[in-house]
């Protein structure tokens, strides 16, 4: 999983990124304006692992991961002339999901480049940026279809047709400022779609960073109004101070503040959940892992998930609940009490499920 991190200069991007990962990447009070991808892969926070380690007490002890790229050089315009920094497009385009920081906290000593402290404006300046991105690229799209249907045989004009009538349609939604994620379209238009890699058409986590001081009650309906989009304030420095204690010093520091964890651990799950995704295990002496896999998949793309001969010598999948698994303490005291399952390749996986995969290649 890929997660793009964008924002407006001096929005407290990299201090996100620094806090989501434990890295150091220097934050200023001057934006550099240079296109540049920072990258850094972050554990995704799940208790049932640690207890699952405990349980087991393997050699090693593997948890999910989320890639998350610290992606600089978008300001109001960037867009528009040449279009958005190649690196920049490109990174962007190759994400799973885009993260937007908007700013939303005080300090003299970093002014807002707008003197003017207004993240549901700068939430819709970013917004546009990917809007106006997208638009060129189906505009594009359509013109070039529609001189190739000049020289279509008779034969290819209908999938041209079709292509051309979605390429329409998205054009008139960015138009009127809406994302190609609000748009209803069918399978194939899916399918169709994927290749493009439109911005708009991502899953959208936007992060309000607030200052040390403020509220993380407050309503962020303005932010949160499109299909496959998220809103949730945090205090990114305070965030960064946590991710980068040492030992016993990161709960100390939280309790003072009132903090039962890291909200970077809240914005991972989060962003897991934004993309439809779970976690199953595999256990043992070797090693306890999670997995990440697409909600409602089946046993059969669970297995290839681990390795591909585990999916193409599929049999069966021996399934055991992790609730089952905490009650009944061994895998010998499941499976005596009936709880260790065997189910076939189309068995729809559980967030949760523990997974023994028998194949034959």
């Amino acid at each position: 999983m890929d997660i793009a991190i964008i924002g407006l200069p001096l929005s407290g991007k990299t201090t996100i990124f620094n806090a989501l990962t434990g890295a150091n990447a220097e934050t200023s009070a001057f934006s550099s304006h240079r296109a540049e991808v920072r990258v850094a892969m972050v554990d995704v926070p799940d208790a049932r692992v640690g207890v699952l380690s405990g349980m087991f007490n393997p050699r090693k002890t593997v948890r999910a991961q989320v890639r998350f790229s610290d992606i600089s050089g978008i300001s109001s315009g960037s867009s528009r002339g040449a279009g958005l920094d190649t690196q920049v497009l490109n990174a962007v385009s190759k994400s799973d999901a885009i993260l937007l920081v908007v700013r939303a906290f005080e300090d003299d000593q970093v002014p807002h480049p707008q003197d003017e402290i207004d993240p549901a404006r700068d939430l819709e300046t970013l917004r546009f940026e990917l809007l106006f991105s997208d638009l060129t690229v189906a505009s594009r799209r359509a013109e070039r279809i529609e001189d190739g249907m000049r020289k279509a045989r008779t034969d290819e004009k209908p999938a041209l047709e079709a292509e051309l009538a979605l390429m329409q349609r998205i054009v008139a939604a960015l138009e009127a400022g809406q994302p190609i994620r609000d748009l209803d379209v069918s399978a194939d238009e899916a399918r169709l779609l994927r290749g493009f890699q439109f911005l708009t058409a991502k899953p959208e986590m936007v992060v309000v960073n607030v200052g040390e001081d403020d509220d993380l009650d407050g309503d962020l309906g303005w932010a949160n109004h499109h299909r496959l989009s998220l809103a949730m304030p945090l205090k990114g420095t305070l965030e960064m101070e946590i991710a980068q204690l040492q030992g016993d010093e990161a709960p100390v520091f939280m309790a003072e503040f009132g903090l039962r964890e890291p909200g970077l651990h809240a914005l991972v799950r989060s962003c897991y959940d934004l993309l439809g995704l779970m976690a199953f295990f595999t256990v043992g002496e070797d090693e306890v892992r999670a997995w990440t896999v697409r909600r409602n998949a089946v046993a059969v793309e669970a297995a290839g998930t681990i390795h591909s001969d585990l999916a193409r010598g599929f049999i069966r999948a021996e399934v055991l609940s992790y609730e089952a698994m905490i009650a009944c303490g061994t895998l010998a005291e499941a499976r005596r009490q009936g709880k260790l399952r065997l189910e076939g390749r189309d068995y729809v996986v559980q967030d949760g499920d523990i997974l023994n995969i028998r194949f034959n290649v």
